[in-house]
């Protein structure tokens, strides 16, 4: 590679990962070649029409120019690279390993002679790159040099995590090509961390397994407060006023969803069985927050009894506010459940059902229109807490609804004003408090 110029820079794989990345690199003035196997994707891409939700990712795309070129030659663009990456999904297997098959297909793509510093953003078991770099070694790629590069992006503030991160972490076995990569980065600022790949596969993994483990705590202990009469709210603001503790991902709610914490939980707690231990932390987190996307059900049926024929009505869909994302979103199985139990039921979310309408059960309908949603339930569950269902506080609002009762799954609403509003509010690990009655708000 000339080291005199500016590396000329590839993107394999532009799904979410990718596409932010491609930006981030663009906006630092490199000219990246987007590369992806579906060429409809790569059709609307070089129209400037994103294929996912994701704020500001449209407009900065749009606005990058000819900095970010799409095509769908994938051997043609790793050949024209220097710096190569790999963005791709690996989605779970049954058996709870990582699929890399997609990985291994990029790997094999790459020209025999091609002079590359391929690196590994995807997500990977601990292992990988080792394995990854003796498959190019048995195929004659003895020029690839592999970096591992994890990402850190939150869906729904990816933009803003990619601009401004806490950390960089670079993997790399050869000094140059560890370098390389981290000059990309270090115009971004963040702390830097240089180790081997295997640290660095293994930083990513932790990071979301611990984050996921104060989930399933917190879900914990609000079930707990729950049953003794504290409130987790409370409970939650003075154990994160420790700094060593800190407030970040101790919200209870429904539990965690989305492409990233579950998949790497199982992975990191699959890595462990195959080297002989057996992670039974793990092992709890996942049952927990099982159980917690569960719960909302078990809170409708103490209340109103047996849900066949109640219309119920299911608020959010994606796994989280600010995506359209419904990989292991938790409404999945709320609206399972409700559908298993004869409800009838009707979903809203802002933006997410022309993603939901393939993968929710059919018996659920849809609607963007939030007074269609909530027009003459029995009751109302929110599932994901986007803003626009502070809306449940207003009067007119309220009125379109024919029971009292709100499960908030996601804390979302402040008991007394629901109550003050007509609400029969029932959270997770709070106090519910009775509705207020006319006769009491006009004393």
């Amino acid at each position: 590679m000339n080291t005199h110029r500016s590396p000329r820079i590839a993107v394999v794989g532009v799904g979410y990962v990718g596409l932010v990345t491609a930006v981030a690199l663009a906006e630092l003035g490199h000219r990246v070649r987007c590369v992806d196997v579906d060429a409809a994707k790569m059709g609307r891409l070089r129209e400037g029409r994103v294929p996912f939700v994701e704020p500001g990712l449209t407009e900065a795309v749009r606005s990058l120019g000819d900095r970010l070129e799409f095509g769908t030659d994938v051997a043609d663009v790793l050949g024209a690279s220097d710096v190569a990456f790999v963005c791709v999904d690996t989605p779970p297997l049954p058996s709870g390993h990582a699929d890399l098959s997609r990985v291994e297909s990029v790997t094999d793509t790459v020209p025999v002679g091609a002079d590359l510093v391929l690196v590994m953003k995807s997500t990977v078991p601990v292992g990988t790159g080792q394995r990854l770099v003796r498959r190019m070694r048995s195929r004659g790629q003895h020029r690839v040099r592999y970096v591992a590069n994890p990402e850190f992006l939150r869906e729904g503030s990816a933009l803003s995590d990619v601009r401004h991160p806490d950390r960089v972490v670079v993997g790399a076995d050869d000094e140059a090509a560890g370098r390389l990569v981290a000059s990309l980065w270090t115009p971004l600022g963040g702390t830097l961390l240089r180790c081997e790949v295997a640290s660095a596969e293994m930083v990513k993994l932790a990071s979301n397994a611990f984050l996921a483990t104060k989930i399933s705590f917190i879900n914990e202990i609000a079930n707990v407060c729950e049953a003794v009469g504290a409130d987790v709210e409370t409970v939650a603001q003075g154990m994160g006023a420790d700094h060593r503790i800190g407030q970040a991902f101790l919200r209870a709610g429904t539990g965690f969803g989305g492409s990233c914490f579950g998949k790497d939980v199982s992975a990191l707690k699959q890595a462990a069985a195959n080297a002989g231990y057996h992670f039974h932390l793990l092992s709890g987190v996942l049952e927990v927050n099982a159980l917690q996307k569960r719960r909302t059900l078990w809170m409708l049926e103490q209340r109103l009894g047996p849900l066949h024929g109640k219309r119920i009505a299911v608020l959010g869909l994606s796994f989280k506010p600010g995506t359209d994302d419904m990989r292991d979103a938790p409404s999945l199985v709320v609206l399972g459940g409700l559908v298993a139990a004869g409800a009838v039921v009707v979903a809203h979310d802002p933006v997410a059902v022309p993603a939901a309408s393939s993968v929710v059960p059919a018996a659920v309908r849809l609607t963007e229109d939030l007074a269609e949603a909530l027009r003459g339930a029995d009751a109302v569950v929110v599932v994901t807490e986007w803003p626009e269902y502070r809306a449940l506080l207003e009067p007119s609002v309220r009125a379109l609804v024919a029971g009292a009762l709100v499960v908030d799954g996601r804390n979302l609403l402040d008991p007394v004003e629901a109550a003050a509003a007509g609400w029969e509010w029932v959270g997770i690990g709070r106090p519910s408090l009775p509705v207020v009655d006319d006769v009491a708000l006009a004393s």
